[in-house]
């Protein structure tokens, strides 16, 4: 069985080093650790057992890696679960406060109307707050 080489340059080892150590997100550290790990001649399943992935993710990861260099380690934007309350909703967020601004109940009962959307309060308070907007309502049911 052949394992698979990677072979860093200084610069690239400290970058990842810094990502390892400094990144944003625990996903990016744990990527630019796994090129780290690689980069020392560890087979993949150790990686996998040390870093609690599987091997398929640690081959993934090298071949972005590869392909992309350390900015393909980054989370590319698009992923995840796509928002409820957006940009394009802010304005009627801010219509339903207005005019009803003591029950948040009543307000998420609006914009649920006006919007086609179910959401909790949780998720009304979130984008309120990414907002900045005051959030002192009573939660009356």
């Amino acid at each position: 069985m052949k394992i698979r080489q990677v072979e860093l340059t200084d610069a690239e080892r400290k970058a990842l080093d810094h990502g390892y150590k400094h990144g944003k997100t625990a996903s990016y550290r744990k990527r630019c650790h796994i090129i780290l790990l690689k980069s020392d001649g560890r087979i993949a399943k150790d990686i996998a057992q040390i870093t609690d992935t599987n091997i398929q993710s640690v081959y993934n990861w090298l071949n972005r890696y590869d392909a992309e260099g350390i900015q393909g380690l980054q989370t590319k934007a698009g992923q995840g679960r796509p928002r409820i309350l957006d940009k394009q909703h802010e304005q009627i967020v801010k219509d339903c406060i207005s005019e009803e601004c003591q029950r948040l109940s009543l307000i998420m009962d609006k914009l649920q109307q006006q919007t086609g959307k179910q959401f909790s309060q949780m998720t009304l308070k979130r984008f309120l707050k990414k907002l900045a907007t005051p959030i002192n309502v009573s939660v009356k049911g």
